[in-house]
């Protein structure tokens, strides 16, 4: 598929060619490279030095002690060399660190101690010997709080890029996992990850990510939020076109479906790429759990997608417009609701909408203990005050309440928040034109769905276009057993995802 013809856009993310800078080399004095090292990091106070003899030579050693671990440069340099009894052996010999290397460029050494690198520099030696002794300050992989199961592995990644890959790799041991180490932030040079299976994951599509990644000119890469808005198709779309995860297991199932992860350091979040709508709705309890429980509780999801879409639009559009389709058996209840309420039923359901990602962000943003009351304590002393105070109707606070409650059932955050943002447009058309104007809106987030891409592979796949083998996995899913090959809007290299399975039951 060529990129470039399916979406324009792609010809516009190209690497910016950067000026060539001249490189300072290691100089054989060591009060030359201590000067310029003291000038570069404008002589900070964790910037320390320990001089040291080795067979008649001066050396130095140069590290950051808010980023270095102590006692791994005292076990891997210092105590080899104060051990030190024969002239016949050299100084990259005697560090025991697992990961060293020599260099003569200065700026790249200096460069190198940020990431918790240290630097060893010899007399009369244009050389220097950088080897790690990083500090690691990271919690246990815990599981993940938005993303929590019933059954499977509890265990989610952490704000350590190294111990995201080890959990990986743990998983997934196989030689065609491909790692590729990117630096975005021309200030942060913050290191991001590029994970992949060598056999399955798209060329075009890997090479596209990479190209997009690469084009990023930025003083810093704050989260994996900000290098979604740099690299998706469509920055102003309310649908979000890559899929966060904190999960190994998920992220692993991904990989093997031939999609991309990008792991960041200082985030626990991977984004993946490319996906669909239907994405969005799938949780490892759906594998875990029986067919048909897993089944079911996947297709309440999407019913309840539907509802805290439609649900308030809905019931502006019948009170407003259509009050004939209410069943006689209630058609009492609800103008007895609505009668002495003084605003119209739009004005109801924003102030009650407002007021619930009022309660919500407030409940976010204070402490466990106190958030969980505001959350249950304030909503029902609210609804129960506006409703004696006769400024909202009983059933308008039934219908937000479901809404809200709906939009907490999407797994995915992202796509939760979309939801309750597209619910106040959809508002607005239904007090407008009722359902024609329900209709219109409808139609439109349809035809935006239709049209969307996420890295070339159509947004709305595996409904338009139409792939009657992937509705195995969609609404409802199939045994695994059944799922031979991977999803076609993957577009992986290996389609072939499992032979025949259960023939001893066809022998029976």
């Amino acid at each position: 598929m060529n990129l470039e013809r399916r979406f324009p856009m792609f010809g516009r993310w190209r690497i910016k060619q950067t000026d060539q800078i001249q490189t300072k080399n290691v100089s054989k004095s060591l009060s030359d490279n201590m000067i310029y090292i003291q000038k570069s990091f404008n002589q900070s106070s964790d910037l320390k030095t320990r001089s040291f003899q080795f067979i008649k030579q001066e050396g130095l050693l140069v590290y950051l002690e808010t980023v270095c671990d102590l006692e791994k440069i005292q076990t891997n340099v210092l105590v080899p060399i104060s051990k030190l009894t024969g002239n016949n052996t050299t100084i990259d010999k005697l560090i025991t660190s697992t990961r060293l290397e020599s260099s003569n460029d200065l700026d790249y050494s200096i460069d190198q101690m940020l990431r918790g690198y240290c630097l060893l520099f010899m007399e009369d030696n244009e050389n220097a010997f950088i080897f790690n002794a990083s500090k690691i300050n990271s919690r246990s992989p815990d599981e993940p709080s938005n993303e929590k199961v019933v059954r499977g592995s509890h265990s989610g990644f952490v704000e350590n890029l190294d111990t995201n890959l080890n959990l990986i790799r743990t998983r997934l041991a196989n030689r065609q996992l491909t790692i590729e180490y990117m630096e975005i932030g021309t200030e942060s040079n913050t290191r991001t990850a590029v994970v992949y299976m060598k056999g399955l994951a798209n060329e075009q599509v890997l090479s596209c990510l990479k190209e997009r990644m690469q084009s990023i000119s930025s003083d810093m890469l704050f989260s994996p939020g900000y290098l979604e808005e740099f690299i998706e198709d469509e920055p102003f779309s309310p649908f979000p076109q890559t899929l966060y995860s904190e999960r190994p297991d998920r992220v692993m199932a991904h990989l093997m479906d031939g999609k991309i992860a990008i792991f960041t350091d200082g985030s626990s979040d991977v984004v993946i790429a490319p996906v669909t709508l239907f994405s969005f709705f799938q949780s490892p309890d759906d594998y875990n759990s029986r067919v048909y429980a897993g089944s079911f509780f996947r297709l309440i999801r999407f019913v309840s997608f539907i509802v805290a879409l439609t649900f308030p639009a809905l019931y502006i559009a019948i009170v407003a417009f259509h009050f004939e389709v209410i069943p006689n058996e209630i058609v009492v209840l609800v103008k007895h609701s609505v009668e002495s309420v003084p605003f119209p039923p739009l004005i109801e359901a924003m102030i009650m909408a407002f007021t619930i990602e009022l309660i919500r962000e407030a409940g976010v943003r204070l402490p466990t203990p106190i958030g969980s009351t505001i959350g249950i304590v304030g909503g029902l002393i609210i609804g129960d005050a506006v409703i004696n105070a006769g400024l909202i109707s009983n059933m308008m606070v039934i219908i937000i309440a479901i809404t809200a409650v709906s939009s907490f059932t999407v797994p995915s955050y992202e796509m939760s928040t979309s939801i309750r943002l597209l619910t106040f447009p959809l508002m607005v058309s239904a007090a407008s034109l009722g359902f024609l104007g329900m209709a219109f809106s409808l139609m439109f987030i349809i035809g935006h769905l239709c049209k969307l891409e996420s890295f070339g592979t159509p947004y709305f796949a595996t409904l338009a276009p139409l792939t009657i083998r992937d509705l195995k996995d969609s609404f409802v899913r199939f045994p695994v057993w059944m799922f031979n090959r991977r999803p076609q809007e993957t577009r992986a290299k290996n389609m072939q995802k499992q032979g025949r399975n259960r023939e001893w039951d066809d022998e029976e």
